[in-house]
């Protein structure tokens, strides 16, 4: 403290979730695309210029804000804008980011596979243990490792 500056530890508060301001919500959190096609915007509102079209129906969105009856969401790949809250749903889905990723029985790296889903399946997600998690896609059911998903977090526990 020779020259007058003193160095003072700060520490860390726990990290508050943030929530969003219309639905009390989450953020970030994620939905599904209710219906076959989704305009995303460049704003919240109709006047917004359309920057991207979603064309798949159930596919797993990631909302990142809010404003009144619109949601700013993104895909896997970041793409994205403002969607109307109407077009979108809370069944949670996810894609599979790994290809012919081996569906098992149980959630054990030993179990036996019962189906293989390709990279870009867009599946139902159930249930999620720490490293697995449940889909269901194309009347096949099985346990995949997390790492496998995009649309659900690394530490998400779902039952």
């Amino acid at each position: 403290m020779a020259n007058g500056t003193a160095v003072i530890r700060v520490q860390a508060a726990p990290a508050q979730q943030q929530r969003g301001p219309v639905t009390n919500l989450p953020l970030p959190r994620y939905v599904s695309l209710k219906g076959s096609e989704g305009n995303a915007r460049r704003g919240p509102s109709l006047s917004h210029r359309i920057d991207w079209v979603f064309r798949h129906a159930g596919m797993p969105l990631r909302v990142v804000a809010e404003f009144g009856h619109w949601r700013r969401v993104e895909d896997k790949d970041g793409a994205g804008g403002w969607v109307h809250y109407a077009l979108l749903s809370g069944v949670r889905t996810a894609v599979v980011t790994e290809d012919m990723v081996a569906l098992r029985s149980r959630p054990h790296q030993d179990a036996d596979i019962v189906a293989r889903a390709e990279s870009g399946a867009i599946v139902r997600l159930g249930e999620c243990k720490p490293d697995w998690c449940r889909i269901t896609g194309g009347g096949q059911r099985g346990w995949v490792m997390k790492t496998s998903l995009w649309g659900v977090d690394p530490d998400e526990i779902r039952e």
